[in-house]
């Protein structure tokens, strides 16, 4: 299994940060490894608290299921194939703010989870890492 490594979390996690910047937002970002655990962290000065899980769930769910979680959440709306998917796995979130991360082989290396504003402001974030990856 491939793995994310230390430089490549922290150019996903410099790159987040960038964007964040940028949009004038605060946010939580978290980076996990192919396995789902905590690889890197930061919480902007100002992000909410509350965020700081919201975060880490975002970038496990999206690397527990290699999707983006706002995917998942279209998933699981009542009715749907993923319908009650968040209550699984200790928790998850399905709305915008998490996605996979894919090595140069593009198998997925790890996920990154942002949150701290609008799941769009949070999606823009976590896909400015994403690409700061590849």
């Amino acid at each position: 299994m491939s793995d994310i490594t230390q430089a490549q979390a922290d150019a996903v996690l410099n790159a987040a940060r960038d964007s964040a910047r940028e949009t004038g937002t605060a946010m939580n970002i978290a980076v996990v490894d192919a396995g789902g655990n905590l690889k890197a962290f930061t919480r902007m000065d100002g992000a909410w608290l509350g965020s700081i899980d919201i975060s880490i769930k975002k970038a496990r769910t999206a690397r527990y299921f290699d999707m983006a979680t706002g995917e998942i959440g279209e998933l699981s709306q009542p009715g749907g194939p993923l319908f009650n998917i968040e209550v699984s796995n200790g928790g998850l979130i399905s709305f915008p703010g998490g996605l996979p991360l894919h090595g140069d082989d593009g198998a997925i290396i790890g996920a990154i989870g942002v949150s701290g504003s609008t799941v769009e402001n949070d999606h823009t974030v976590a896909s400015a890492g994403a690409a700061a990856q590849r």
